[in-house]
């Protein structure tokens, strides 16, 4: 597999990572009530632990270039030290505080069976199947977006950024602009971080890893649509 078709074969990955709820949930109509359902399951998914899942890639790799990039990662992560101010897992939480939801309900969250498994395919495939498919499940596929292949194409469409007045859970659920510290966190590192993180695949994964790298994102996919398709269900929506 060439660089360009492991390229190529990460961003079809990453064009794939829509699910047919999310307008509802960016448009207002999942019901407030139902909506710290979604929020306790992303937390508890992979919210609260993504430093952790930063640092499986960082011990397992052998290379002090990518270590590096994946250090200050975990960094940021973990204390906010760079940027946000705070620890992210700490900033995710404002949303549902500015939202009304009880807090209390995040420190022990049942999760959903599709997000069991989901969560199992993260283990899986951090933990011991090397440092580049850990890296591109946690740093490509969790921290990515669909909009990916605008990194590298300037006619593909970006990544959405409406004013923060306009976010979501502002404009159709009233959470206080003051609550999105961690929304404006990522927005100030978003472009130079996602660089980043594809240049470390790119520049670092050797030939031999790249099919098995890319057979794990489509692993990773796979398990995260079933994930959405509860989540979805849980706050009533219902597939079209």
């Amino acid at each position: 597999m060439t660089r360009d078709e492991f390229k190529d074969g990460l961003l079809q990955v990453m064009t794939q990572k829509e699910h047919w709820a999310w307008p509802a949930f960016t448009s207002g109509k999942v019901e407030k009530a139902r909506l710290h359902v979604h929020l306790e399951q992303e937390y508890a998914v992979f919210v609260r632990d993504f430093p952790v899942l930063v640092g499986r890639a960082f011990v397992q790799c052998p290379i002090p270039e990518v270590r590096r990039e994946l250090a200050e990662n975990l960094y940021e992560e973990e204390t906010g030290g760079l940027h946000a101010g705070k620890p992210h897992p700490e900033l995710f939480l404002e949303y549902p505080k500015g939202l009304g939801f009880d807090v209390r309900r995040f420190a022990d969250v049942i999760l959903l069976p599709g997000a069991k498994h989901y969560r199992d395919t993260i283990d899986a495939l951090t933990i011991s199947r090397g440092w580049a498919i850990a890296a591109a499940v946690v740093t490509l596929f969790i921290e990515g977006t669909p909009h990916e292949r605008s990194l590298f194409d300037p006619k593909a469409p970006p990544r959405p950024e409406p004013a923060l007045g306009d976010h979501p859970l502002a404009k159709h659920y009233g959470l206080p602009l003051e609550s999105l510290a961690l929304t404006k966190a990522h927005r100030g590192v978003e472009g130079e971080h996602r660089l980043s993180a594809w240049k470390v695949m790119l520049d670092h994964v050797l030939e031999v890893e790249r099919p098995a790298t890319v057979d794990a994102m489509q692993q990773t996919l796979r398990a995260w649509l079933r994930y959405r398709d509860d989540v979805a269900e849980a706050c009533g929506l219902v597939k079209p």
